[in-house]
Order: structure tokens, then C-alpha cells, then sequence
């Protein structure tokens, strides 16, 4: 294995995981969730 080998797999699991994490951020079911959090900054004590 030389080194543009483990290059190429580092880009592909790279963009993998992107891809995850987008899919992950993107979803209905996370959507309450994140609205919530997304208010926490307005909320009074």
C-alpha cells in the first residue's frame, strides 16, 4: 500500500461520514430536537 492508497481511503471515509452526518442534521425525526435547542438561547432563567 503506498501512500495515495491510504490518501484515497481517507477522502472516501471522509466523505462518508459528511455524507452520515448530513443525512443525520437533515432528518424529520432530529427536527424537534433541534428547534428546542435552537431556543435555548432566548429562554429566561
Amino acid at each position: 500500500m503506498d501512500v495515495t492508497t491510504l490518501r484515497i481511503a481517507a477522502t472516501v471515509c471522509s466523505f462518508i461520514t459528511f455524507i452520515g452526518i448530513m443525512v443525520w442534521a437533515f432528518s424529520r425525526h432530529n427536527k424537534a430536537q433541534f428547534d428546542d435547542a435552537a431556543q435555548l438561547p432566548f429562554l429566561q432563567d
